[in-house]
């Protein structure tokens, strides 16, 4: 372990284990500059909502385990005015159209570009490619999900005119195959740095001016193409089974890594839990179930490695929230709030 590179702090009251973990990472010898974004929580190696730029590697449990998990936003040609005369047409659309839960695919599998990409570059991607085929087109489980909502515009932007829309938003990533791929090669940095001990071995690195590193890179990447047909597949057979098309789209993704420079130097800048927010970058930053998200623009902050928040964020982890909640009394909060989620411009 070296001297700490800088990172800044954002939001107040941040879990102290979260900040604890962003201490470690901007610690590492090839650590060059971090952020903590609003929303930060624990997580592995890297905290959830933390941003960490590197020279010349890359750290798998710093992409995330769901590589390449993405937001995405169809906005409809339907005053929300509709919603209610239509919601059974709304939610049979959800239920027939994607599939939700651990593990879910498709007898008959969903088509796509992506699927005829080379996935023979390394054994473990090959191995993987029929079970992502299977799973092209659903949704997962936790905290992903697939709704429709109020988009309130407050002024002319993204194309439309002021006013309120009936929106598809979803909220899923890489499936079965991005958390095989970040298992193994999370693994194989471990392997290759014993040095970091139990207590940091989540924050190894792959070297990227080796194999091992260049191939988690390709298999990163490919797997950010898979999210993003996972999502296109998703928008275009709900809204097809509507009968509509999208007058305006957004889509961002978060638990990546990308290639970026600050200032004249290289670095590979990881998002986990966050999402790019250079300048002009419009982005998605959703809330929990009962309050609002917002559709944002970039401001191209240096001191956030122009990086934003990727969502609401979370109090608890979701085994306390069992023991403190149960379903009743999240159908009594929605009930309050009509489960109308709102969209809001921001």
């Amino acid at each position: 372990m070296t001297k700490k590179a800088k990172y800044t702090i954002f939001g107040k009251n941040l879990d102290p284990a979260a900040v604890s973990q962003m201490d470690a990472a901007v610690s590492l010898p090839v650590s060059v500059k971090g952020a903590l974004m609003p929303d930060a929580h624990l997580g592995y190696g890297l905290p959830i909502g933390g941003v960490l730029a590197v020279k010349d590697a890359v750290i798998p449990y710093a992409v995330g385990v769901d590589i390449a998990c993405r937001m995405k936003i169809s906005v409809l040609p339907i005053p929300f005015t509709e919603y209610e005369t239509h919601k059974q047409l709304f939610r049979q659309a959800l239920e027939t159209q994607t599939k939700f839960g651990v593990g879910e695919g498709f007898k008959h599998p969903r088509q796509h570009r992506v699927m005829d990409e080379d996935w023979t570059f390394c054994p473990v991607v090959k191995s993987l490619k029929d079970k992502a085929h299977k799973q092209l087109g659903t949704s997962g489980s936790g905290n992903h999900f697939a709704e429709f909502g109020k988009l309130c515009l407050t002024h002319d932007d993204i194309g439309l005119k002021a006013g309120e829309y009936i929106a598809f938003l979803t909220h899923s990533g890489s499936r079965g195959a991005g958390a095989r791929i970040a298992n193994h090669y999370s693994t194989l940095a471990k392997r290759l740095h014993p040095e970091l001990g139990r207590t940091l071995n989540n924050l190894a690195w792959l070297d990227m001016k080796k194999g091992e590193g260049l191939e988690y890179f390709l298999a990163m990447e490919l797997m950010g193409r898979y999210a993003s047909a996972n999502h296109e597949i998703i928008h275009n057979a709900v809204l097809d089974f509507m009968g509509e098309k999208a007058i305006a789209t957004i889509e961002n993704h978060h638990n990546f890594a990308w290639k970026e420079k600050i200032g004249l130097r290289s670095v590979i800048i990881h998002r986990k839990g966050a999402t790019p927010a250079d300048i002009g970058i419009l982005g998605i930053i959703p809330g929990s179930m009962a309050d609002p998200g917002f559709i944002v623009r970039g401001l191209g902050n240096d001191e956030a490695l122009r990086s934003a928040a990727h969502g609401a964020g979370r109090r608890m982890s979701r085994t306390a929230a069992m023991k403190q909640f149960c379903f009743k009394d999240l159908q009594d909060i929605l009930q309050k709030k009509e489960n109308i989620i709102t969209f809001c411009w921001t």
